[in-house]
């Protein structure tokens, strides 16, 4: 049964639910916002990934340390990791005297890279640096007193500058040359030949004479980036092996199975590899052989050599290694500080360079 107010009550229910029309843009809005709200959750990640990133523009890098856990919540108040000791600015006579980095490396050069324009190499007999000008290629020797030049205008050629005597002496290499390598005792340098009937690797010692060794580019196979490299201790010569599937993108490098070592003596194939990615130079190999540093198709990695297992991925692949368990760095924005870090990430001191310096790549070597 119903009465009087019932029904009245009913009947006015019935039309405030007439009254209500479905709003037809109503999930268009809630999606458009839920969009937006994942932007802006990619966005702060995306802020927050590039200030953690560090990177370097030489033969250095600094580890990224592990991702820490989540923190339970409520969230424990943030501490700021103390910055590591710095070390005094160089002054405006810095030139005058070999600049030592942390891990008694020395700066060896600060030239600009792919060009010709003004910069410095260090004259380790008279323990200063001179003035570089007029060469496309700079490429001091680790040790000693000899650089290699290249000009554009001499493409077969290289020469080789001895500061402490004051000589410059050009010899004819070859056609299709990258750009020379010294071992990492500075007696011979390393170029790869990329002419169209042969592909291979020359050795050139420091008396001018050279060795040409042809690789076979089908049972060797390599695309990309494919100049060879010093292994640590100067005794093999080290070419990236591409994988059996490659990149559709052109953004990314290839993929890579491992690389193939070469005996620098009489070019044959010594040992595989199975690293995932390419070495930067004789620098990214650790001293004790156990660890690498490459670049792989996506990111930078530490990788073991014994296995190819991926320990951790890196800002960069450039990286010198003082010991097995220290690395030197270069900052890659700001003042691009020098840093020398150990294994985790943890920075230990850093070194600013002098304001000349700063916009110049800059090779290093053992004190």
């Amino acid at each position: 049964m119903t009465g009087p107010v019932e029904d009245a009550l009913r009947v006015a229910v019935h039309d405030l639910a007439d009254g209500v029309r479905p709003a037809p843009d109503l999930a268009v809005r809630a999606l458009g916002r839920g969009r937006r709200l994942r932007r802006r959750r990619r966005a702060v990640a995306a802020g927050a990934a590039l200030v953690a990133v560090v990177a370097v523009a030489l033969p250095f890098v600094l580890l990224r340390p592990q991702p820490a856990p989540h923190p339970a919540r409520p969230a424990p108040t943030a501490t700021a990791t103390p910055a590591p000791p710095a070390r005094p600015m160089p002054g405006p006579d810095w030139s005058t005297k070999p600049l030592v980095l942390p891990g008694d490396w020395v700066v060896t050069a600060g030239t600009f890279a792919g060009g010709a324009g003004k910069g410095f190499v260090l004259d380790r007999a008279r323990g200063r640096y001179l003035t570089a000008e007029g060469y496309d290629g700079v490429f001091p020797a680790p040790v000693g007193a000899l650089s290699a030049v290249t000009d554009k205008d001499r493409p077969r050629e290289v020469a080789l500058v001895d500061l402490a005597r004051g000589t410059t002496r050009w010899y004819e290499v070859g056609r299709a040359l990258s750009a020379p390598e010294w071992s990492p005792d500075g007696r011979r340098l390393l170029l790869t030949t990329h002419r169209l009937d042969h592909f291979g690797f020359i050795i050139m010692a420091a008396d001018g004479t050279k060795r040409t060794f042809r690789v076979d580019e089908k049972r060797y196979f390599c695309t990309d980036y494919c100049d060879f490299t010093w292994s640590r201790d100067g005794t093999e010569v080290v070419l990236p092996q591409t994988g059996q599937s490659s990149s559709d993108e052109s953004v990314l490098r290839d993929l890579r199975a491992g690389v193939r070592l070469f005996s620098a003596d009489d070019g044959r194939p010594s040992r595989f590899v199975p690293v995932p990615g390419d070495p930067a130079g004789p620098w990214a190999w650790s001293p004790d052989g156990k660890l690498v540093v490459v670049q792989g198709q996506h990111d930078p990695l530490l990788v073991e050599t014994g296995t190819g297992r991926v320990v951790r991925t890196l800002p960069t692949a450039d990286v010198v290694w003082v010991s097995d368990d220290r690395l030197l760095y270069r900052r890659p924005y700001g003042a691009r500080d020098v840093v020398l870090a150990d294994l985790t990430g943890r920075e230990l001191v850093r070194q600013p360079l002098p304001k000349e310096l700063v916009e110049r790549e800059i090779t290093v070597a053992p004190r």
